[in-house]
């Protein structure tokens, strides 16, 4: 037990939970750290009843005798991902998990630093380029597109974003020079990834004009793309849409001084809204401190924006907030 990591100890304790409790679990993890536990839960085989004992001996002695041993750990998995995320968050989720678990190549991508991803991305063909970027999560995605030429960016974007699904083929090959690289090895199964709402995340987590630039190149190839991808995307103004409770259950998540700065040349209808969901006496301070506040660098007011539609982004991957749209519109 000595060797095993604090992800696989959580994993034994939702084995241990049942369905329904790590299901509520779950639902209190952002996507990043459910992934990091699916993974661990794939991997767990021949899960003994001392294993189970050590970890609930460490957690909560209690649920001693609610064990799930001889589940079929994929099937345990996917439905309480499932119910945990709903079927369609669950969907991407699952398929990242057992990919990592079959390729041993491609799981190594999320222990390299950006920089080292961008090298091998800039090197490899556009194609297997857009692949390994979409395989990265959302904000790591950004980091290594801020480090890849602006005449490669758009190319990349625009193949992420007319991406259909990744074959069998492509991802043996992407495996082999992982294998190659990084010393990892087996075969793949295919999986849903890229697309035109994976595009729209990378971008949100780049910098405001590196994006910009990026959509305005993609415009120039195809412009109803470019438009797809920009009504996908996630801005700091759509946070009016949230309603009031999910507002609060936000802004408790958000430290005053990064909100304050981000609220700088925003809209008086989110102002107003998010002081509608504060206590009179802290929109009141809210208010008074961002009337007396000194003037702040956009690159700065940009960043702390991006910083809480981030934390906004990992709640409604959560599903704890969502967004109300209007009549026929889509959930974003």
């Amino acid at each position: 037990m000595e060797e095993m990591s604090q992800a696989d100890r959580a994993a034994l304790l939702l084995f241990a939970l049942g369905e329904e409790r790590a299901s509520a679990v779950l639902k209190h993890m952002d996507a990043r750290e459910v992934q990091l536990i699916g993974y661990s839960m794939a991997r767990l085989r021949d899960i003994s009843p001392d294993m189970i004992n050590v970890v609930l001996g460490e957690v909560i002695p209690a649920v001693k005798h609610q064990t799930s041993l001889g589940v079929d750990s994929d099937g345990y998995i996917r439905s309480v991902l499932i119910q945990s995320l709903g079927e369609d968050k669950a969907t991407s989720v699952i398929e990242r998990i057992f990919l990592s678990t079959e390729s041993k190549g491609i799981e190594q991508l999320k222990y390299l630093d950006p920089k080292s991803i961008s090298d091998l991305v800039r090197l490899e063909h556009p194609q297997i380029g857009a692949i390994i970027l979409s395989m990265l999560g959302n904000d790591k995605a950004a980091e290594v597109m801020q480090r890849i030429p602006e005449h490669i960016r758009s190319d990349l974007m625009l193949r992420i974003a007319t991406m259909q699904g990744v074959q069998p083929g492509a991802l043996r090959e992407l495996d082999a020079i992982m294998e190659k690289q990084l010393s990892g090895s087996v075969a793949v199964k295919a999986t849903t990834i890229g697309g035109i709402e994976a595009a729209a995340s990378i971008l949100n987590f780049m910098d405001g004009s590196a994006s910009n630039l990026v959509l305005k190149k993609i415009s120039e190839s195809d412009a109803e793309l470019a438009t797809k991808i920009q009504d996908k995307m996630f801005v700091f103004e759509d946070l009016t849409s949230l309603s009031g409770s999910d507002m609060q259950t936000l802004l408790r998540e958000v430290p005053t001084e990064l909100l304050l700065l981000a609220l700088r040349g925003s809209s008086d209808e989110l102002k107003e809204k998010i002081y509608a969901n504060m206590s009179k006496r802290a929109a009141e301070i809210l208010r008074d401190d961002l009337e007396a506040s000194p003037p702040a660098k956009l690159s700065d007011v940009e960043k702390s924006q991006k910083e809480i539609l981030s934390i906004a982004k990992q709640l409604m991957d959560s599903g704890i907030i969502i967004f109300s749209v209007e009549e026929g519109d889509e959930l974003i």
